[in-house]
């Protein structure tokens, strides 16, 4: 039984049982109690995470666990103030399939009629706090990832029926076809022109558990794939995904900022322009301070965001903001400054308009 106590009798000869519990090695001239002391004290730092079994009983979770879609699960965490981990969608939908319980000594999750939706993993982990501060006890964490097997779902459904992945060529990109089978044969699939997307292991890698993984992408990789999942029946087809290869300079924003015109006329309408080329899949916040401000003179301001092409199959980003002034008047004058700011930082830029 995969995950057992540590206290469960030993096999009779070395080999005999493949699944050891982590850190065990068998030494004969070791002592018996220290032996199972350092195996018990090995297996609490691991996990503070089981699975409740029939009839009261309980199993530590290894890494991966397969149930049937339609099962109940319900997962215990030790201890009194536990924190967890499980795929976002159930909040974002607020499942009432889910429910979390925190008791005395420790906290249960049940996840009631699963679907193959559910398949992801599932984790928690002690909170020390003191006071208003938290931090996680990373000695008491537990997690496993669960398949919810479904021979008529094989690709763990998603909200979407297209998806973008930006390629950065600094860091890995993941087309997301995971499955509900862990033994599935999964490959991945250009739709133009027509091929199969050889996974060699090195530079192209699959895993169950978050799909196929492209470890130094180039834009040679980019179009709209989609993968073909096969297990026991007829081959079932993912979503597309249009692959986008991205870049740009990571840091704080490229900002820009223009301005209709910098000298305007009394009741002229005047647009001040902030103008950010970043990447993809990082927004950006726009932030005003201008002339008027301080008498509660009104502007009207306006911000969007759209991708462009710039050739060589480069995907950009470019956001804006619009100030608009429509009477244009004496307290108008003087400096319009944009801040924009990103994860990275923020940046300033400011232009003049005189009457």
């Amino acid at each position: 039984v995969i995950g057992q106590p540590a206290k469960s009798k030993r096999p009779k000869e070395p080999g005999e049982n493949k699944i050891k519990p982590v850190n065990k090695k068998v030494k004969p001239k070791t002592p018996k109690t220290k032996e199972r002391e350092s195996v018990d004290s090995s297996l609490k730092s691991q996990s503070i995470l089981t699975q409740v079994m029939d009839k009261g009983h309980f199993q530590k979770l290894a890494a991966t666990l397969s149930l049937a879609a339609g099962q109940s699960i319900e997962l215990r965490c030790k201890g009194s103030n536990i924190t967890w981990n499980y795929p976002s969608y159930l909040d974002t939908f607020k499942d009432s399939r889910l429910s979390i319980n925190q008791l005395d000594r420790y906290s249960q999750l049940i996840l009631a009629n699963s679907t193959a939706a559910d398949t992801g993993e599932y984790s928690c982990w002690l909170q020390m706090c003191n006071g208003n501060k938290c931090r996680k006890d990373e000695t008491k964490t537990g997690s496993t990832y669960i398949f919810f097997t479904d021979k008529e779902e094989l690709f763990v459904p998603t909200p979407s029926y297209f998806e973008i992945v930006y390629l950065n060529p600094d860091k890995p990109a993941v087309i997301p076809c995971r499955v509900t089978t862990p033994s599935a044969k999964v490959t991945l699939h250009r739709e133009f022109p027509v091929e199969e997307i050889e996974t060699d292991g090195t530079d192209i890698i699959y895993d169950a558990k978050k799909g196929f993984v492209f470890q130094h992408p180039t834009s040679d990789h980019k179009g709209i794939v989609y993968c073909k999942a096969e297990s026991h029946g007829a081959p079932q087809i993912s979503i597309k995904y249009h692959l986008l290869y991205v870049e740009v300079p990571k840091g704080p924003p490229s900002t820009s900022i223009a301005v209709s015109s910098s000298r305007a006329g009394v009741s002229d309408r005047v647009h001040v322009v902030c103008t950010v080329l970043g990447e993809p899949d990082v927004d950006v916040s726009f932030r005003w301070q201008y002339p008027g401000q301080e008498s509660g003179k009104p502007v009207i301001i306006q911000n969007f965001w759209r991708l462009i092409n710039r050739g060589i199959g480069h995907t950009t980003r470019i956001s804006k903001s619009v100030l608009l002034v429509e009477d244009f008047e004496d307290l108008d004058v003087g400096n319009y400054v944009c801040i924009a700011q990103n994860l990275q930082g923020e940046t300033t830029v400011a232009t003049k308009v005189e009457l």
